[in-house]
């Protein structure tokens, strides 16, 4: 399916997604989005050339594309084929093909309470029986095929996260908020830690006007009683989370670090620990979500 193209062409790849109803499409397109593809669902697939266009204006050439074609388009499905033949895309095209067996797939249908898009007024595996006969030659022709029958959803987003990902995209990226708890804690915050046992910087007449990200006040704040301690046992707690986030497919983690006013001793210690994650090998960031509110 892939169009010619030089190894060393910057064009991202454009992946289709296609397969059986209830095999797994928008697991694989969910985790595709987690790995930095740009996804289109539903796409109608004479509009794949106009769906680049667009990516390629708007995010640029190397922004990898992920599009999800099912039975749904009707009679644009029949052109998907010839469409990928053709090179419809200009970049380099992989057709992943997700299938199962028709017991498992009947019984997810049934799970999800939705008939079959080919059902009519038959049954169920009525449906599913039509459905291979048009998918059989996607099927013959596609780059990559993944069974689902016997795959958990953590199972599937690792195999297409083998098939798909970058070193760096499979990678955990973990984000380190400072926050001020009188604003409130944030809510995809995943752990949570209180940095008010610290005394406030507020209280230093010459620091009071600085934050965290000064090096007097980082400074002040990391030599209190008790913050080497706390940094030395939480950032191996935060260690063996990751792990645990990556074994279950997870690709994000937010740490959120909190004080009173989210202005000193959350803003230190959230770069402090940025810091210590950082030299453990993980991708990690910091930001400062109320740092100049007051």
């Amino acid at each position: 399916m892939s169009a010619p193209e030089q190894e060393d062409d910057p064009r991202g790849e454009v992946v289709v997604v296609t397969g059986m109803t209830g095999a797994g499409r928008s697991t694989a397109a969910k985790e595709l989005e987690d790995l930095g593809y740009y996804v289109v669902d539903n796409l109608p697939p004479q509009l794949l050339r106009d769906v680049v266009r667009l990516v390629d204006e708007s995010k640029g050439v190397q922004q990898p594309i992920a599009v999800v074609v099912d039975v749904r388009s009707g009679s644009f499905f029949d052109s998907l084929q010839a469409n990928l033949a053709q090179g419809a895309t200009g970049r380099r095209t992989t057709l992943l093909f997700l299938e199962a067996d028709d017991d498992v797939l009947v019984r997810r249908q049934e799970a999800a309470r939705r008939p079959h898009p080919l059902q009519g007024g038959g049954r169920l595996l009525d449906g599913l029986e039509r459905e291979r006969v048009v998918l059989s030659d996607l099927r013959s022709g596609a780059d990559v095929v993944i069974d689902t029958s016997s795959l958990n959803v953590h199972q599937l987003t690792d195999k297409v996260a083998e098939a798909f990902g970058s070193p760096h995209s499979t990678s955990l990226k973990i984000t380190v908020v400072s926050f001020g708890f009188k604003y409130g804690i944030p809510v995809d915050a995943d752990y949570v830690a209180d940095m008010r046992f610290l005394p406030n910087p507020f209280w230093v007449p010459e620091l009071r006007d600085q934050n965290g990200q000064d090096p007097e006040v980082a400074t002040y704040v990391k030599e209190r009683p008790g913050a080497q301690e706390f940094l030395d046992r939480y950032v191996p707690v935060l260690e063996t989370a990751a792990g645990g986030y990556l074994s279950e497919g997870k690709r994000f983690m937010t740490v959120a670090i909190g004080c009173t006013g989210g202005k000193h001793r959350s803003v230190a210690m959230s770069e402090e620990i940025t810091a210590r994650l950082r030299k453990l090998g993980y991708s990690a960031r910091a930001t400062h979500r109320d740092l100049g509110r007051e």
